[in-house]
């Protein structure tokens, strides 16, 4: 199915001060929340204020959250669909997970400090010859993190289809040989009826799809559905665990329709 980018629709006047008073507040969160983080860090191996933070970010942003299914084991590698920015704060509010992000992110300095702050592995998704080393880099971040996310279709999408899910960063998981080898979770992050208003995709600015959450008047309704981990028989390689993450998290939203 070939989607079609909505036309950006207009910020009315009262959208503005919405958007100050709510930047404002973010502003004075990460404020407060960058002194408590040094704070706690010499009582702490895995500090929780950027979690508390994020948790605030998708609040202060106006998210409404509700979670459904199996509650996540502490230590977990998630992989979910991805359709917003909102995704981040959500998902680390909820489960304390670092992510893994692309390093593009990396070539904004604040931006790349916060996200250092929770851990963020970074990536050249677009070497291939970088594979086994992006492989290690999970691989090692998974022994750091009490959790970890992917969003294995490796952009944003509209929510309402999955993307093929790309499967070499879960050859991390492939000498995963432990007595109690970690869970492999799918999430399925579902904005309902107003996904496609929610999403950013195509070529619209990530300023400019900030600014259109930012100036809603009504709640963003996200609900995250935590899905039963993979069963050992869809853990075999990397493909099958990404094949069978995707069917999951399709089957969950066919359920629902």
């Amino acid at each position: 199915m070939t989607a079609v980018l909505p036309a950006p629709g207009r910020i009315a006047p009262w959208g503005w001060p919405l958007i100050a008073v709510r930047f404002a507040a973010m502003l004075a969160m990460l404020i407060a929340c960058t002194a408590l983080y040094y704070i706690v860090v010499p009582f702490t191996s895995r500090n929780p204020v950027p979690r508390w933070f994020l948790r605030s970010i998708a609040a202060l942003a106006g998210v409404r959250l509700r979670v459904r299914g199996t509650h996540p084991a502490r230590r977990t590698f998630f992989l979910a669909n991805h359709v917003s920015w909102i995704d981040i704060p959500a998902v680390a509010g909820l489960t304390g997970s670092a992510f893994v992000a692309h390093d593009g992110l990396a070539q904004i300095g604040l931006l790349r400090w916060l996200c250092g702050l929770n851990d963020t592995v970074f990536i050249a998704r677009h070497e291939r010859r970088s594979v086994a080393a992006q492989a290690n880099q999970v691989r090692s971040a998974l022994r750091r993190a009490s959790a970890l996310t992917i969003f294995p279709e490796g952009t944003t999408s509209y929510g309402d289809e999955t993307l093929a899910f790309k499967s070499s960063l879960l050859s991390a998981l492939e000498d995963d040989v432990d007595t109690a080898p970690i869970p492999v979770q799918p999430i399925w992050l579902d904005y309902g009826a107003e996904s496609r208003d929610i999403a950013w995709v195509g070529a619209e600015p990530g300023l400019d799809n900030a600014f259109r959450i930012l100036a809603r008047l009504r709640p963003v309704e996200l609900t995250v559905h935590f899905l039963p981990p993979l069963a050992p028989e869809d853990r075999v390689d990397r493909k099958r665990m990404a094949a069978a993450a995707r069917a999951a998290i399709d089957a969950a939203r066919d359920a629902r329709s």
